[in-house]
């Protein structure tokens, strides 16, 4: 099979609106999680979340007339993927259109859409919702959107698998570059959540950190006071390429793809598996794949939500993989910096483990201030941590008992 190369990545969340903002605010430790302002206190009980803030989309991407018909999960992935795609190189070379393709995953789609178009079916009366409803929000329409701007005519679909949508996605178009079917995919997730009906729902199932007043300390995985997860909103892309032609045309390869691993708890519809049935087998899958002992992991992104029973499964699970050897790993969850992007979460995590690969820094877990006796790796408490690795492996899982692994290798020419 073909080797898959990641040429482009970028990312945007409540940490910053790039790649360079984001990665120099998480490895310094800066929480990007803030109250939520203008909200009615009634009728938001939780009022914290990993936010975008400031941010325009580029009238090149999606014009000023266009862009109150599209979804912001829409609007941020095209802006990652813009940014992925022109540190790829690749929109600057000659390329087969369908040769080319998108796989993005998102858990929701346009949410906020819907919710403000059903407002106004209420009480404005059928005849007032936008003829552009049904665009603006389908989940499919962000690789719609990003096909026709670039012309790739490959493959363009769209993967919602709850908080494992973006990592599914990434695995589909590794396989597509794998098995020879297109040479560049665009991969990753994007998410945009914030608003009154998601929050409610989660809450009402006691899922949500209620730290109103102290939104920075509120996602502390591992950590014996945590109390649920934040809501996050943003996206995380990967441009991944077949390898071999991604040096001929002299492109920079930032880290290969090597494995990936995907399961069902065929547990609970939202906890789950306490013991790890599920994500045990996801992450030895994504080893088997790829021919690696596990004596060669260096570090895990955890999927680590800052949930009482999530954070102790999955370390049950890393340890029941990984035996003796997982003492040696460095397990970190950056949600404690970004919170949860749901079916984003898979990519911008993924392009954490791209940079770690690159620069051997790893992002820290912050708010590990009373580490929970149950939960006993090292998860790179509170500083980010110098170290060379070879292998970094992301986990993401989702409702449903859905499971994915994705093993990222360190590029050597």
């Amino acid at each position: 099979m073909n080797r898959v190369a990641v040429t482009g990545i970028s990312a945007m969340c409540g940490a910053g609106n790039n790649l360079e903002e984001v990665w120099s605010n998480l490895i310094a430790g800066k929480s990007g999680i803030s109250t939520l302002e203008d909200v009615d206190e009634k009728m938001w009980p939780i009022r914290i979340a990993g936010q975008v803030k400031d941010f325009e989309i580029s009238e090149d991407l999606l014009a000023a007339k266009e862009q109150s018909r599209y979804d912001l999960f829409i609007h941020f992935g095209l802006h990652c993927t813009d940014e992925a795609l022109k540190q790829s190189g690749l929109l600057e070379e000659k390329f087969d259109p369908l040769k080319v393709g998108a796989i993005l995953g998102t858990g929701l789609g346009g949410f906020p859409f819907i919710q403000s178009s059903t407002q106004t079916y209420w009480n404005r009366g059928p005849r007032r919702v936008s003829p552009f409803f049904i665009p603006s929000f389908i989940p499919n329409m962000a690789t719609g959107k990003i096909s026709m701007k670039y012309d790739f005519k490959g493959v363009n679909y769209t993967v919602s698998s709850a908080c494992a949508s973006a990592a599914h996605a990434i695995g589909a178009g590794a396989t597509e570059i794998m098995l020879g079917r297109h040479d560049a995919m665009v991969v990753g997730g994007s998410e945009a959540v914030i608003t009154g009906l998601p929050f409610a729902g989660f809450n009402n199932m006691k899922a949500l950190s209620k730290r109103n007043d102290d939104p920075t300390k509120a996602s502390r995985p591992f950590d014996k006071d945590r109390d649920g997860f934040v809501m996050g909103e943003g996206a995380g892309i990967l441009i991944l390429e077949n390898l071999e032609k991604a040096k001929a045309r002299g492109a920079k390869i930032l880290a290969e793809v090597v494995g990936f691993g995907a399961t069902a708890d065929a547990y609970h519809i939202t906890a789950p598996h306490p013991e790890g049935e599920g994500t045990i087998p996801c992450m030895q899958q994504a080893l088997d794949m790829a021919g690696v002992k596990k004596e060669e992991i260096d570090y895990i992104n955890a999927h680590g939500t800052s949930t009482p029973v999530g954070d102790v499964a999955e370390t049950k699970a890393i340890k029941s993989v990984f035996g003796d050897h997982a003492k040696n790993i460095d397990v970190s969850s950056t949600k404690s910096m970004t919170g949860h992007l749901l079916g984003a979460a898979g990519g911008l995590e993924s392009v954490v483990c791209v940079k770690s690969l690159v620069d051997g820094v790893l992002a820290p877990t912050i708010n590990l201030d009373n580490q929970d006796e149950n939960c006993d790796l090292n998860y790179v408490p509170n500083e980010a941590k110098k170290r060379d690795i070879q292998y970094a492996l992301n986990n993401s899982f989702g409702f449903g008992g859905t499971n994915s692994t994705t093993l990222f290798k360190k590029y050597e020419a």
